[in-house]
């Protein structure tokens, strides 16, 4: 082997690589630890950049839920093809959607213009009332009200922040629910093939579980609006409340939103029947206080039993802090995301489990060991059979 020309008595020529290059083990190390950290903090910053898509995305996939639900349903009772049982899915909530607007769009048009009207006189007049206790400085505006409002319930992101916006985010989650529904096999597969070999049972395994847990939440939510939307527009026009049927239709939509919606809902219905007088307000509180009430205490139980268990509190906070990041699409999709979120750990709780099981022998072994050496007994040298 040729020595280095460079190298003298008087000269000493360092072969190892030095601290600047990538070929020294330390420093390729180092540059491994930067680039976790690195990418880590590039995907946070995607994630802020593209969560209106990311929202849209996840909007499709709980559509998809949705008319996967409705085919398993249909599916009971008519052993045809899955793309079929789609399609009549599709074309029954068109009719139904279709029906409703064909016999009461006039009414409901006109109520809701009702509405807007008597909703900006009741806010002023308690404005006014506020303002003559001398709780508020000066006269208030009712638009800067409502933009105080907006500004508390969340900010509007630009996806969904004016009509067209709304429009075409809208069709875009109908199209992604609709391509998700037809095939859904495919795009789990694509999933599983993302995640190592060794961890795709454990990976399939949660996603059938979130795909169940969707499908029981959504469920749950819209027999929950069906059931609120109903028995409001009923007792509100036996109650002589003015635009029972429009209030009806806003409180089965709103609650799809649980806590925040029956708030929102509750508020427009006791100002529209204070309207209409002290007596039609006073009956309005109690049909709101009585369906929500019995919602909450006889309704939603009984679904609960056979859908996600969430707690109350959770889920208000996952609206607030859904709604002051991604705004109006984060509180609509706040409950369906932590339930996710709550599969997955639950399933990961499950699988550190298992692999706790199969390793018990050796690590109690290992208790042993250590205290016996703290003790100062002896102890075996060798683990047990059973351990690996």
């Amino acid at each position: 082997m040729m020595s280095d020309p460079l190298a003298s008595p008087n000269v000493h020529v360092v072969q190892e690589p030095g601290p600047n290059e990538l070929r020294d083990p330390v420093v390729r190390a180092e540059l491994k630890k930067a680039s976790v950290w690195f990418g880590l903090g590039i995907a946070v910053a995607l994630f802020v950049l593209l969560i209106q898509p990311i929202l849209i995305i996840f909007g499709g996939l709980v559509f998809a839920s949705m008319l996967d639900g409705g085919a398993r349903l249909l599916g009971r009772i008519l052993p045809i093809p899955r793309a079929l049982r789609i399609v009549i899915v599709v074309l029954l909530v068109i009719a139904f959607f279709a029906g409703i607007f064909y016999l009461t769009g006039v009414q409901i048009a006109a109520q809701a213009e009702q509405l807007r009207t008597t909703l900006e006189v009741q806010a002023n007049k308690v404005a006014q009332w506020v303002a003559d206790l001398g709780l508020m400085p000066g006269r208030s505006d009712l638009t800067g009200l409502a933009q105080q409002a907006l500004g508390s319930v969340g900010r509007l992101t630009s996806a969904v922040g004016s009509v067209f916006g709304a429009v075409s985010s809208l069709l875009m989650i109908v199209v992604i629910g609709l391509f998700v529904a037809l095939e859904p096999r495919i795009y789990e597969r694509g999933l599983q093939w993302m995640v190592p070999r060794d961890a795709r049972d454990s990976f399939a395994l949660t996603i059938s579980r979130m795909a169940t847990t969707m499908r029981r939440l959504l469920a749950g939510r819209l027999f929950g609006m069906l059931f609120e939307g109903v028995v409001t527009a009923f007792f509100l026009w036996l109650a002589g409340v003015p635009m029972a049927l429009l209030l009806g239709i806003i409180t089965g939509v709103l609650a799809f939103i649980p806590n925040i919606g029956a708030f929102v809902s509750g508020v427009m219905m006791i100002s529209v029947g204070f309207s209409a007088g002290t007596e039609t307000g006073i009956w309005a509180i109690i049909v709101y206080f009585g369906v929500q009430n019995f919602d909450g205490y006889v309704v939603i139980p009984m679904v609960a039993r056979r859908t996600v268990d969430m707690p109350p509190a959770l889920t208000l906070s996952s609206q607030i802090l859904a709604s002051t990041l991604f705004g109006v699409l984060g509180l609509a999709l706040a409950d369906p995301i932590v339930a996710m979120i709550k599969v997955a750990l639950e399933s990961e709780a499950e699988r550190a489990a298992r692999a706790a099981d199969e390793e018990s022998p050796r690590l109690k072994w290992r208790v042993r060991l250590r205290r016996g050496y703290e003790e100062g007994a002896p102890t075996p040298l060798e683990p047990p059979a059973g351990a690996p």
